[in-house]
């Protein structure tokens, strides 16, 4: 990215005191229109009552006023004024990031407003807003993974996939390590500075092909780095079921987050960590500090050359000068 912009500095701005002058010329002339006497002096003026003040007479102030300007060129040029062209060149060097969001049935425990998963999605919006210069992709997974959105910098379309995930599109059950190798798939290959995946679940991996401590280790040979979350409160959550007429009812189901299986996931990646969220809040603040340690890097180069605009001040005195000399020895004939 680049930017170019123009504006003119001065070299010996205190130079520009002596455009003082100026005040004084004006108030000199002035007070020397005032005193002058007339070249014939007359006791009765009234013969003279219907002559009119000729061009000649109304501009008289003009050769004076010309000088005026020369002088205030002159003082303006001596402080040497001078335009500036600066350049920016902007490196910025991006961040990576794939979201691995667990979208099984257990998401719709209702221990976070209004179910969890709802309130994943809207934690992980957010986030993706505060992103706006790296890459960010999708992955959905519960028995199963997909890549709902892979890396993009397209972020309206991101979160319109984002708030388009819903239960039921996948066998259930939890895949944490499906879902972390879908994830690798697509980042693997990046070359940006920092390689993370975000992993989000509410479960017990019980189901999949790929052990999730051996998907982390292949993590780790890609220098990706694996934040892993724990998503809901402690104890018991009231959970949503439908009977065979449609009716929702809720019982207490207990929450059950394997964090030792998700503790050793993160630790097996260079600077990975565990995080637990047992409310929408904490998941938020998750969410924040994983963005203030994920900084993209931004280098900015300063280029910028200076050229003297003194040389149209000078012509313009004595332009003004040769004007002024014209008009009070020609026109005026004095």
């Amino acid at each position: 990215m680049m930017g170019i912009m123009s504006n003119i500095t001065f070299a010996y701005p205190w130079v520009l005191a002596g455009l003082a002058i100026v005040p004084v010329m004006v108030w000199w002339w002035v007070w020397k229109y005032r005193k002058q006497e007339a070249a014939l002096q007359h006791s009765d003026i009234t013969f003279f009552a219907g002559v009119k003040k000729s061009l000649r007479q109304r501009l008289r102030w003009l050769p004076y006023a010309l000088r005026i300007v020369a002088v205030a060129a002159v003082v303006v040029a001596l402080a040497r004024p001078q335009s500036e062209l600066s350049r920016e060149e902007t490196t910025m060097e991006g961040i990576d990031i794939v979201v691995a969001m667990d979208v099984s049935s257990s998401m719709l425990a209702e221990d976070f407003s209004p179910n969890r998963l709802e309130a994943a999605k809207k934690v992980a919006e957010d986030f993706i807003d505060g992103r706006k210069n790296d890459r960010i992709g999708l992955v959905a997974f519960a028995g199963e993974a997909y890549t709902k959105v892979p890396l993009t910098v397209d972020h309206i379309v991101l979160k319109e996939q984002l708030k388009s995930l819903k239960l039921g599109t996948l066998r259930d059950g939890t895949a944490l390590g499906d879902g972390t190798a879908t994830a690798i798939n697509r980042i693997k290959d990046s070359e940006a500075k920092s390689k993370v995946i975000i992993l989000l679940t509410d479960g017990v991996n019980n189901q999949g092909s790929i052990d999730p401590l051996n998907a982390a280790e292949i993590a780790a040979t890609f220098d990706i780095r694996l934040y892993t979350i724990g998503i809901g409160s402690q104890g018991k959550a009231p959970y949503p079921f439908r009977d065979q007429l449609g009716r929702v009812f809720y019982q207490n189901m207990d929450v059950e987050i394997d964090e030792e299986l998700l503790k050793e996931m993160s630790a097996a990646t260079k600077d990975g960590l565990y995080f637990r969220a047992t409310n929408k809040k904490a998941l938020e603040e998750i969410f924040s500090q994983i963005d203030e340690m994920e900084k993209s890097k931004i280098d900015v180069l300063h280029f910028s050359k200076k050229k003297d605009e003194f040389m149209p001040l000078l012509w313009l005195a004595l332009i003004v000068l040769g004007a002024e000399a014209i008009v009070k020895w020609l026109w005026m004939k004095r």
